[in-house]
């Protein structure tokens, strides 16, 4: 069944790309889909299709209509994971490393949400047809605590709990050398890297970005650290981390391989615990997941080495 959301712009909200608009209203929506809406004529003004880069003006009505989903053709398969809580409305699982998330170009099959269709007897629609219940990320080779929305009311609370900074993330890593002072935030803005469509960076114009970090214990050539991410821009802990000159060990992108250091096997960050209220509920809710062993392996190689 499809959804029509109205809104009209105050003049607080005049002078934005109609798209942006949107996204402020409707968080849960990711900005390509929302564009892709446009372009399929799902977008109206005062009932006509929107046409062009139209920006907003007070008074003006913009209707986004959400059609139904595509029934889902991703076929389920028997990905490892492990499910630490489930009810009607969320599960809380734990992704291994070395799994992507969902699918996308060059990772069609067996990713995170591939095992979630084989698992779970509902996920929300609202991601979209590929994203079914995905309400946040990990990257590829972190592991750890995720939170995987069973349906849309569910979806949308917990996008506007991220939002409002409701969810609590809280990070383990392996960073290089002596992280000082042994605990602090690294308030640094982060935008698309110019030149890297790949990467992320520290840029001036980039979007708030706010890390709290304390140091677990000092190793003789590295850190191992907990990090709480405030915000939630893609590869934050990893940038900010690189950024202080005390990158993520293994991390190839952002200069966590050191040649006078053991090989990681891997990006040394876990998802360690999350915490949040249930949606529905209201009552309060807190997980955690030690790191598995190849990060566990590879700190003791770091505590002789």
């Amino acid at each position: 069944m499809s959804k029509t959301y109205t809104f009209i712009v105050d003049k607080e909200e005049v002078g934005l790309r109609i798209d942006q608009f949107l996204k402020t209203k409707l968080p849960m929506l990711t900005r390509s889909r929302i564009q892709k809406l446009i372009e399929e004529g799902f977008v109206t003004l005062k009932g006509l299709p929107l046409k062009g880069a139209k920006k907003t003006k007070e008074g003006m009505e913009i209707s986004l209509v959400i059609p139904p989903e595509e029934s889902i053709t991703l076929t389920p398969e028997d990905i490892p994971m492990e499910i630490l809580y489930e009810d009607e409305d969320l599960a809380v699982i734990y992704k291994p490393p070395g799994i992507v998330v969902h699918p996308a170009p060059g990772h069609p099959k067996g990713t995170l949400v591939h095992g979630l269709l084989s698992k779970l007897t509902n996920l929300s629609g609202i991601g979209g047809k590929l994203r079914p219940g995905i309400v946040h990320r990990l990257d590829k080779d972190t592991s750890g605590l995720m939170l995987i929305a069973k349906n849309d009311f569910t979806h949308q609370a917990l996008v506007k709990a991220f939002k409002e900074r409701a969810i609590q993330k809280e990070y383990i890593a392996l960073v290089f050398g002596h992280l000082q002072p042994t605990e602090g935030k690294i308030d640094k803005p982060i935008g698309r890297h110019p030149k890297f469509r790949k990467k992320m960076a520290i840029l001036s114009s980039g979007k708030e970005a706010l890390t709290e970090y304390k140091v677990i214990k000092y190793l003789k050539k590295a850190s191992l650290v907990l990090a709480k991410p405030i915000t939630g821009r893609t590869h934050q802990i990893r940038v900010h981390f690189s950024s202080l000159g005390h990158p993520i060990l293994g991390d190839s992108l952002y200069g966590g391989l050191k040649p006078d250091l053991p090989k990681a096997p891997r990006l040394m960050l876990h998802a360690i615990r999350l915490s949040f209220y249930h949606p529905r509920e209201g009552k309060s809710l807190s997980f955690e997941k030690e790191p598995p062993q190849d990060f566990l392996e590879y700190l003791k190689l770091l505590e002789g080495a």
